[in-house]
């Protein structure tokens, strides 16, 4: 009897503990200006782009970013490892190894970043023609 007397008491405290008096928020959500494309122009087959995408924090909260990553081997994207306070401005950069792409080519590769954003996730974009 006493152990169910003690088990009901420890369900009861547990439950009340769990209430939440108000809403969780699990982060705070801001938002950016980017620039989306970097046009490279012409380039010669071999040669290494480096593209830099602005951001500016255009929210009320410092702009975080999580994961970042190009989309292959060949892409290798930067980001800012301090958090951008609001109104301030930083820089995304990724370089671009050209040399396995084919002459008279047009290509475009891929730099996607999670943020504290809505929406969470950017794709970047970096346009190269090979002579």
């Amino acid at each position: 009897m006493e152990v169910k007397i003690i088990s009901s008491l420890f369900l009861f405290l547990f439950f009340i503990s769990c209430k939440q008096s108000g809403d969780l928020e699990v982060g705070q959500k801001t938002s950016m200006r980017v620039d989306k494309i970097f046009d490279a122009g012409e380039r010669v087959k071999g040669e290494v782009v480096e593209a830099v995408f602005n951001i500016e924090n255009t929210g009320r909260y410092p702009l975080v970013f999580g994961e970042i990553k190009g989309s292959c081997s060949c892409t290798v994207a930067k980001k800012p490892e301090a958090p951008i306070l609001p109104g301030e401005k930083g820089v995304i950069t990724a370089k671009v190894n050209t040399e396995n792409f084919r002459n008279n080519s047009e290509v475009s590769k891929y730099v996607t970043l999670m943020a504290n954003t809505e929406p969470n996730r950017v794709t970047l974009k970096i346009k190269v023609k090979i002579k």
